[in-house]
């Protein structure tokens, strides 16, 4: 099996914090020593893209793999070019915590590629 190379740059930004957060997750569920964070995106339609993120202990070939705050960090081609330039932070606060991704790059339309100058997504078919 050949596995994918690990990149010398991260395309998408992981804090200090998120990275902690996930390595003591990946130690909770005994899968520090074997497992990746794999990103994706997934969706479509009216309800636009979503951000997905799982472990996962076989990158394919063609995924790019990358290594930040010592957590190796999986997307596959089809993601990312929507994910490049995105950040990964880990948010606790007073309604919650969890992580959060913030992409400069998503754009303000739904699925459907209808923006709010056409209506929205109240006009997909």
């Amino acid at each position: 099996m050949t596995v994918a190379p690990i990149e010398e740059t991260a395309l998408i930004t992981l804090t200090a914090t998120a990275a902690d957060k996930l390595v003591e997750i990946m130690h909770e569920k005994g899968l520090a020593d074997t497992y990746a964070l794999r990103v994706f995106v997934s969706g479509g339609g009216c309800s636009g893209l979503q951000y997905g993120m799982t472990f996962d202990d076989n990158p394919r070939p063609m995924d790019t793999v990358f290594e930040q705050h010592g957590l190796r960090v999986i997307v596959d081609p089809r993601s990312l070019p929507y994910l490049v330039g995105a950040s990964i932070d880990y948010v606790e606060s007073s309604l919650g915590s969890g992580f959060q991704i913030d992409n400069p790059n998503a754009v303000s339309t739904c699925g459907c590629g209808q923006g709010s100058a056409q209506g929205g997504c109240s006009s997909c078919r």
